[in-house]
Formats: structure tokens, C-alpha cells, sequence
């Protein structure tokens, strides 16, 4: 692999944390929202909601470079 696939595939890697963490904020409220409106204005459903959204992009940041890095030519 050179070295434009390698700085393609970390842009994508940084990208791609961006829109699946949009994507689990927008549809949090689906999953775990309860259809409750009351429930959805407190403050541990937005910590939740915060702390969801979080790991979900790290996790996927961290796999996403460690595929980059790992595919680097040595």
C-alpha cells in the first residue's frame, strides 16, 4: 500500500467517527428515549445519550486507524 492510500484511508478513518456519531444522536432518542418527553429533558438521558454517542465514535476511531496504520507499508 503507498503512501495516498494510506493518508486516503486515515482521512475516511476520521471522517467516518463523525457521521456514525451523528447518526446514533439523532437516533438515540428511538432506541432508548421511551417516547417520553419528560424522561428525554433529564439530565441522565442526556449523559447517556452524550456517553453513547462518545464511545461509539472512539470505538470506531480506534479501529478505523489502527486498520490504517496497521495496512502502512513498514
Amino acid at each position: 500500500m503507498n503512501d495516498s492510500t494510506t493518508i486516503v484511508m486515515g482521512i475516511i478513518a476520521m471522517l467516518l467517527p463523525v457521521i456514525a456519531g451523528r447518526l446514533v444522536w439523532r437516533h438515540f432518542d428511538q432506541y432508548c428515549g421511551r417516547n417520553d418527553e419528560a424522561y428525554q429533558d433529564t439530565l441522565p438521558y442526556f449523559l447517556k445519550k452524550i456517553g453513547t454517542t462518545a464511545l461509539t465514535a472512539f470505538v470506531i476511531l480506534w479501529i478505523g486507524i489502527s486498520l490504517t496504520f496497521n495496512l502502512a507499508p513498514q
